[in-house]
């Protein structure tokens, strides 16, 4: 349910404003959706899981929040990482 180290590093490299960004909206928006998309495989198979669906829903309302600033602060950025996760807003 969680995504690897690697993967991790992977997506932090790909959206990193510059070397050892960790912290900028972009690279926390990639990575919850990493694990948002992760969780959401789990719940093909493990309908019943209550309690990862909490986890799952805390998760797409950090997303939007992180989303909402960002489309306040730097609305290119937002529109970038839009397109490129293939987020529907």
């Amino acid at each position: 349910m969680s995504i690897t180290p690697e993967k991790k590093k992977e997506v932090i490299k790909k959206f990193a404003k510059e070397k050892g960004d960790t912290g900028s909206p972009q690279v926390q928006i990639a990575i919850l959706t990493e694990r948002i998309n992760n969780l959401t495989g789990h719940f093909k198979d493990h309908n019943k899981d209550v309690h990862s669906r909490r986890g799952l829903l805390k998760m797409v309302n950090r997303r939007r929040s992180l989303l909402d600033y960002l489309k306040a602060k730097e609305e290119e950025a937002y529109k970038k990482i839009v397109k490129d996760l293939g987020l529907r807003k």
